[in-house]
């Protein structure tokens, strides 16, 4: 069977990729004086400022406006010619503290034998042998290339780009395996710049640095800035707003998604902490051998620990019956937020190395380690 799947990136200086990292630079510096702060942070920008909002109950006291400040910044928006300065740009806070209602259902202390979800909800997982870091080819690639779009950016190999940007990748496949790549788009903001230029630079120092040769041929088409001009950009040109780009935080869209955002939430909030063990479920299946790839739903019920149900999908790639590799998911692998904050050392200020370029995939993430897998290949004869 020959198909196209399609997943998109965005650089941190994407008006929305821009909000999550203030909400997650927030949620670190919390959990940095207090690992056991309640944070569930948004921020919105637009092209007169920033807004902070959300409910934050904590032991620590933090500056939000020089973390607001510091991270505009340090993305790039640091003078006025770019219409958006984190110098002198507005900032509006607007916190209160978590909802008692909320908080009985999830307060305890880690020693307890409980910690009920902070909300109800489904949360996904995923994990494919397609690429060694066990990610779906597309979303790889595309992140790769946002990666080294922001440092050429960053480090002035290409003096006159500016921070906002998007890639996406067309991935072809035949027999469910990529065997090369279709279409490459990219976006990037720039200084007013002749477009040959800017298409010859990016082809040079962007594509050719990340696209592997064997993976363009003759069919592979690109596309560089395809309206012609991107001066204006980040939220003088776009609002932004946390939680928009989950897909791109993803899986790029090759499999389900729950709904709930990542970012500015602290690991009690199983939208985040949930999805991250999925992912691990997930990838120690999958290097097990187990199947070639595989789709996890978890579901929780409010102030309950225990999931509410377990589903997987293995899109008929199983080496041995899906019963089994349930029956081994539930033997090995424990949902209860719990134990997923204690196994995977969640109260700790990580969330800002999630926050760009995909929350899967990075050696980095303890949600991304393989020490499960002999274990599960010891059970599945």
């Amino acid at each position: 069977m020959k198909k196209l799947f399609t997943s998109e990136s965005v650089t941190p200086g994407h008006p929305d990729k821009l909000c999550d990292q203030i909400s997650d630079n927030i949620l670190d510096a919390y959990l940095n004086g207090d690992p056991n702060s309640r944070v569930a942070c948004e921020v919105c920008a637009h092209k007169n400022g920033i807004v902070v909002m959300g409910e934050i109950t904590s032991n620590t006291n933090v500056d939000i406006e020089k973390i607001v400040r510091d991270t505009i910044v340090n993305i790039g928006y640091d003078n006025d010619k770019l219409g958006f300065n984190g110098n002198n740009v507005n900032i509006d806070i607007n916190i209160h503290k978590q909802s008692s209602d909320i908080a009985m259902g999830v307060d305890s202390s880690l020693d307890s034998k409980d910690i009920g979800a902070g909300d109800q909800g489904m949360m996904f997982g995923y994990a494919t042998n397609e690429t060694d870091e066990y990610m779906p080819y597309p979303i790889y690639m595309a992140n790769l290339l946002s990666n080294r779009l922001t440092q050429v950016f960053k480090d002035k190999t290409i003096k006159y780009l500016r921070p906002d940007g998007k890639t996406q990748v067309t991935v072809f496949y035949e027999d469910n395996k990529p065997k090369y790549i279709d279409t490459i788009v990219i976006s990037t903001q720039h200084d007013p710049i002749d477009l040959g230029i800017l298409k010859s630079d990016i082809k040079k120092y962007v594509i050719n640095e990340v696209i592997p040769s064997n993976m363009i041929n003759e069919n592979t088409k690109i596309y560089i800035n395809p309206t012609g001009r991107f001066v204006i950009g980040g939220p003088v040109g776009d609002s932004g707003l946390t939680g928009r780009k989950i897909i791109v935080d993803t899986y790029g869209g090759t499999c389900s998604h729950g709904g709930g955002a990542f970012s500015g939430k602290d690991p009690s909030k199983v939208d985040r902490s949930a999805a991250y063990y999925a992912r691990y479920v997930a990838k120690n299946i999958v290097a097990a051998n187990l199947c070639d790839k595989i789709e996890i739903q978890v579901s929780y019920a409010i102030g309950v620990s225990k999931p509410v149900s377990i589903y997987i999908n293995t899109f008929n790639t199983n080496k041995i019956p899906e019963e089994k590799i349930l029956e081994i998911v539930n033997k090995v692998f424990n949902f209860e937020p719990r134990n997923i904050i204690k196994e995977l050392d969640l109260r700790k200020p990580i969330y800002h190395l999630t926050t760009c370029f995909g929350h899967f995939g990075k050696k980095e993430l303890s949600w991304e380690k393989l020490d499960k897998v002999n274990i599960i290949k010891s059970l599945k004869d």
